[in-house]
């Protein structure tokens, strides 16, 4: 298991990093547009009598390659019925088989869509809410998940004193959650993981919020809350992967991010996934919609707009398809995607094996093309029969 680094971004970086960034870009279209270049000497300038051979180029050196890191990544969880019988009845198997697949990668990452606390006050105007013990996080720990986003619609379901709670919980159970905090610089703060392949940073947002909602949930300066993506809150995120890239050696974002039942992203989804690609985020993955929605290249950098359901009470239909993402990062960038579809059976996901997982597999494909988003099955620069193979 990768060791943990809590560490937040240095003060003073968010504000500078986006600046520096682009004169290190105008630095390199300088450089690019004289030729792209650094030759100090030409042969013909050389004395005529002068026969000392010019010093040979130092042949070009491969940079060495970091161990390979899997990151395997699902939706959205939470403990409500027949999933509170069985975290009640024994945490370690709450999430069932799953587990095995999750506890195979490097680091699995997941949405933990519910307050974790025994208190607080229910938030005005919403139908539903969700709450679940502290043991929600042993649930999680047993199942190999190792880091949980909880900035969705749901995770101050119990207001400012229930999100207290599920921070106070994860802290005492030794469980690492991103996307919310005491203030805003730690509800944007990344999750760093220090492992073998290098340094391994994750990120969670809402760009999901009840309209009422959003002021009073959104974390600020000295005031808790979740990191949004909301409107104005979209720079803030953006700077907070920026200096995430500054940290880490691959950065993902998960977002909470869709409009439930429809399998394609909103139309400002594509935007925000390419500045926060821009950013330096290595892949941009979530949920909420509570179906799948398409996934692919933008760039070199993996996109995944929807990982539907992943332990929930609510499958039916295609509410029931689901999941597991995995990501191979090697050197910061995706070097394989393996997308492995399930479906929910007594709320916990079972993944499709044989033929079954071939036509699941083919109908979540399907959705890149249906959705339109511009998204492709392999990295820019790979040929076509290298984007069949990567999809």
């Amino acid at each position: 298991m990768p060791h943990d680094d809590f560490s937040a971004p240095v003060p003073g970086v968010l504000a500078s990093v986006r600046a520096g960034a682009a004169m290190a870009a105008l630095a390199l279209l300088a450089a690019c547009s004289s030729g792209g270049g650094s030759e100090t000497g030409n042969p013909d300038d050389q004395a005529a009598g002068d026969t000392k051979p010019s010093p040979s180029a130092s042949p070009s050196q491969e940079p060495e390659k970091s161990a390979p890191i899997t990151v395997a990544i699902g939706g959205d969880v939470h403990f409500e019925g027949e999933l509170r019988q069985r975290l009640d009845a024994d945490p370690s198997t709450a999430l069932g088989p799953i587990s095995q697949t999750l506890s195979a990668a490097d680091i699995a990452v997941v949405n933990l869509e519910t307050a974790v606390t025994d208190g607080g006050t229910r938030a005005p105007g919403k139908q539903f809410v969700f709450r679940a013990p502290q043991t929600a996080f042993t649930a999680l720990d047993s199942a190999g998940v190792d880091v949980a986003s909880v900035a969705n619609n749901h995770g101050m379901d119990f207001g400012t004193d229930g999100l207290m709670d599920t921070l106070a919980g994860a802290e005492e159970a030794g469980f690492p959650i991103v996307g919310a905090g005491e203030n805003a610089e730690e509800a944007y703060a990344p999750h760093i993981f220090d492992t073998e392949g290098g340094k391994v940073a994750v990120i969670g947002a809402a760009d999901v919020l009840d309209d009422h909602l959003i002021s009073a949930w959104t974390a600020g300066p000295g005031k808790p809350g979740l990191a949004s993506a909301k409107f104005e809150m979209q720079s803030r995120l953006v700077e907070a992967v920026s200096a995430a890239a500054e940290q880490a050696d691959t950065v993902i974002t998960y977002l909470h991010w869709g409009l439930e039942g429809d399998h394609c992203p909103k139309p400002h989804a594509p935007g925000l996934a390419q500045a926060l690609v821009d950013a330096g985020a290595d892949a941009v993955v979530g949920g909420h919609a509570h179906v799948l929605s398409p996934g692919g290249y933008l760039g070199d950098s993996y996109v995944h707009y929807g990982l539907g359901n992943f332990a929930f009470y609510n499958y039916s239909g295609p509410t029931a398809e689901t999941g597991v993402l995995s990501l191979t990062f090697q050197n910061g960038e995706v070097v394989e995607d393996e997308w492995q579809p399930g479906r929910i059976q007594g709320g916990v996901p079972v993944l499709y094996e044989g033929a079954a997982a071939e036509e699941a597999h083919a109908t979540w494909e399907s959705y890149r093309t249906e959705c339109a988003v511009g998204l492709t099955p392999a990295p820019s620069g790979q040929d076509g029969e290298e984007a069949v193979e990567a999809g």
